[in-house]
């Protein structure tokens, strides 16, 4: 049975929204708000300032008014002029004080009295921002009072009387077109730095959007990558960081469908395989019985290799993939374990490589024999098909040495060659599955396998160096209390009647 890749997530992909309804709407709503907040607080001294000088400009009015009165013989002057002087100031009644001398000069028939009083010598404060806004909200009329400074005369002063209706009117017109330019200038405001903000934001982001949605909906198409835009800035940055992850996952997908269909392969294979083996098993047993030294010599290996390849042939065919059992441990003396797999390995190799024995004779490992030989095999023939590619014009002679030391409750063995060493590009992944292949044809499993049976067993896989003078693995697996004793200790291979009657039943 294979396991079925992992089934996408039913979510429905989420489209950027549309430009007004989205990122840009938002910001345009803000731009223009906060436009308008400024104008706001440009408007309030503005037509603060304004009441002030609409004043002062009554003030300056009625002292030329006034000083035409005072040019007058015997400063009189007809009841048409003086209503065509207080007309033309905009004002009710002018007074002039110079000195300790105060003079009413002129005055409209029927005046009420004064309701408020204005002092413009004090400048532009707070209050006339208040006061402004409270003419332009009054509905009524009222006669007032203002105070200032002579223009002509600056020791003198003038005060005039008004009806305010005239100020609010002015005030009211001036707000209206303030008001007209403020949303104007919103508008070319709020455009312009909507326009840059969608050009240097917005679109990349949009950009951003689309290409997540894109690429999620076919994970495994390697063209929905982005490409990344040559800017230093920040959105720049976030692309570089998106591509390398889409990069990252596509690459990880691929691998997955291709282990899924490794996967599929190996089960269909792996039957035929079985039942291919099967059969040269039971003419294997046959072997058994000829009266051949050579025979006798080679068989009991033939036999025990094909009952390791039907065992895990049948494994796949079980669990769907290639799950490593937990390890049946037992007491192995290694030495002549690693004498069994160079007998095998020297056949393949048709004594090209030197292979040199040099583990301890007392050294022994608590571990599953059978996985144990597979972590050996690899390990050896790996190094083989390295010496094999070496290309060096003048290489030594190939030479593949076995050694041990202990440590305590640990035995460390060493697997070292001196062929070309392990290319750079290959050792960060050494112990990764279809990525440690550094020779023509190689699958990258070896060195995986190897790695995932030693954790398995409590140990561990490491490459110790690498470089033109060879390459050394070391492989650490938990050893017992007490070396072993050296003395005679049969570790070759029953024979083939043995191997029937005294085979453990292993659930695997």
């Amino acid at each position: 049975m294979i396991l079925p890749m992992s089934a996408p997530l039913e979510t429905e992909p989420v489209f950027p929204r549309s430009r007004l309804g989205g990122l840009s709407g938002k910001l345009l709503a803000l731009i223009l708000l906060f436009v308008f907040i400024g104008e706001i607080f440009i408007f309030l001294p503005s037509i603060a300032n304004y009441r002030v000088q609409w004043l002062k400009t009554r003030i300056a009015q009625a002292e030329i008014a006034a000083l035409a009165i005072e040019a007058a013989p015997d400063q009189m002057v007809s009841e048409e002029l003086r209503t065509d002087l207080l007309s033309g100031a905009g004002v009710a009644a002018v007074s002039l004080k110079r000195g300790n001398t105060k003079r009413l000069v002129l005055r409209a028939d029927n005046l009420p009295m004064l309701e408020a009083q204005f002092d413009l010598r004090s400048g532009l404060n707070p209050p006339e921002v208040v006061e402004a806004l409270a003419v332009m909200a009054r509905s009524g009329d009222r006669l007032i009072g203002v105070t200032d400074a002579a223009p002509g005369a600056p020791d003198g002063t003038v005060e005039i009387a008004l009806h305010e209706a005239h100020l609010r009117a002015a005030l009211r017109g001036f707000a209206r077109d303030m008001l007209l330019l403020s949303i104007l200038l919103s508008i070319i405001v709020g455009a312009l730095v909507f326009w840059a903000l969608t050009e240097l934001l917005v679109k990349p982001i949009e950009r951003l959007s689309a290409n997540m949605v894109g690429f999620a909906e076919r994970p495994e198409d390697r063209s929905r990558i982005i490409s990344p835009r040559p800017d230093g800035d920040e959105i720049a940055a976030a692309e570089r960081a998106l591509a390398a992850m889409q990069n990252e996952l596509s690459g990880m997908l691929a691998q997955k469908n291709h282990l899924a269909a490794l996967g599929l392969a190996v089960s269909k294979v792996s039957h035929d395989l079985r039942n291919m083996l099967t059969s040269a098993q039971l003419l294997s047993d046959r072997l058994g019985h000829v009266n051949d030294p050579t025979v006798q010599k080679v068989a009991p290996k033939l036999i025990s290799s094909l009952d390791r390849a039907i065992g895990f042939l049948t494994q796949t065919l079980q669990f769907g993939r290639a799950q490593e059992p937990p390890p049946v441990k037992e007491r192995i003396v290694l030495k002549p374990m690693v004498k069994e797999v160079f007998a095998v390995t020297a056949l393949s190799s048709g004594g090209r490589v030197k292979l040199i024995n040099a583990v301890d004779d007392r050294a022994v490992v608590e571990a599953d024999r059978e996985q144990l030989t597979r972590i050996l095999g690899n390990l050896i023939r790996n190094a083989v098909q390295a010496l094999d590619q070496d290309d060096r014009s003048a290489k030594p002679q190939a030479a593949v040495t076995i050694a041990t030391r202990r440590e305590r409750h640990t035995l460390h063995i060493s697997v070292a060659d001196n062929g070309p060493g392990i290319p750079e590009a290959v050792r960060g992944k050494l112990f990764q599955a279809f990525h440690a292949s550094a020779t023509p044809g190689g699958t990258g499993l070896g060195l995986a396998i190897a790695a995932e049976l030693a954790e398995a067993h409590g140990g561990g896989l490491a490459l110790v160096k690498s470089d033109e003078t060879g390459t050394v693995l070391e492989l650490t697996l938990p050893a017992p209390e007490s070396q072993a004793r050296t003395g005679p200790r049969t570790q070759g291979l029953p024979s083939p009647g043995q191997r029937i009657m005294n085979r453990p039943l292993k659930r695997r």
